[in-house]
């Protein structure tokens, strides 16, 4: 992944984006908008005056991250905010590619699919790590939290497809975003973890929102944290989406057992 750690490595820099994470915490994680707002459109002015590159970069983030702000995104199956989210996602991952791509006129954003590495055999430990992680940790999360319930309870066959295309449909969405997006675009001023928690603080507060709230911190900020440095060393998302898919389908599971503990009764928690 290529990097510009020249004028935009300098502490004073550094600041503008911050403050461009710190507005999605404002925005989706504590709710003041027009904080956000504010912080978002002075950390942007702030990186124009101090570094133009570093600004065009926050800028697209910044735009992904004001169009997902439009809409709330609390867990919600019913079909109005199953379209609309979806909008409204595809919009945040679309618009900054189009303005990467045709404003700019250059290919700052990729999405390495095919990347033809072999993976090795941690890798593939990893990948059957991940759902006995999430079969061991999510089910005593979502029920002794009491998270599950920021997630509607699931009745119908309609709700059932609904909910499984959403969680799955979020989840390559994160990839997308902040990871190909947010992550590399900020990888391109600054060192890898420098930029990954500029990223993770995006990523998790959004997850908030999503309903990960409780101590569900303590499961997100690790999990955007390796999400990033994986795609480092794999640079490839196809990993990571998988990744994230196999653990999303154990969010999935377990989110409908804590509603009904009829459904799916395979957990230990």
């Amino acid at each position: 992944m290529p990097t510009t750690l020249d004028a935009s490595r300098s502490p004073r820099t550094l600041l503008p984006a911050a403050g461009v994470s710190v507005s999605a915490l404002l925005l989706f994680g504590v709710h003041l908008t027009w904080a956000g707002y504010a912080l978002l459109v002075a950390s942007l002015a702030a990186a124009f005056v101090l570094h133009r590159p570093l600004f065009r970069d926050l800028l697209l983030i910044a735009l992904g991250i004001g169009i997902v702000s439009t809409t709330s995104v609390e867990a919600d199956i019913s079909w109005d905010m199953f379209f609309l989210l979806g909008a409204v996602l595809t919009a945040a991952v679309a618009a900054p590619v189009l303005v990467d791509r045709l404003v700019y006129r250059r290919q700052a954003i990729t999405f390495p699919w095919i990347t033809r590495r072999r993976w090795t055999r941690l890798q593939w430990a990893y990948v059957v790590a991940v759902p006995v992680l999430g079969y061991l940790i999510l089910p005593a999360y979502f029920i002794h939290s009491g998270s599950y319930q920021n997630w509607p309870p699931i009745q119908t066959p309609s709700e059932f497809g609904r909910f499984f295309v959403g969680v799955n449909a979020v989840g390559l969405w994160d990839e997308l975003f902040f990871i190909c997006i947010c992550f590399a675009l900020l990888r391109r001023h600054f060192p890898l973890w420098t930029a990954n928690v500029l990223q993770a603080t995006i990523f998790v507060s959004f997850l908030w929102e999503l309903g990960y709230r409780s101590w569900g911190p303590l499961l997100t900020i690790p999990f955007a944290l390796l999400q990033g440095y994986i795609f480092t060393r794999t640079k490839s998302l196809t990993y990571v989406v998988i990744i994230h898919l196999l653990f999303d389908a154990v969010v999935f599971l377990a989110i409908v057992h804590a509603h009904d503990r009829s459904i799916f009764p395979f957990f230990i928690y």
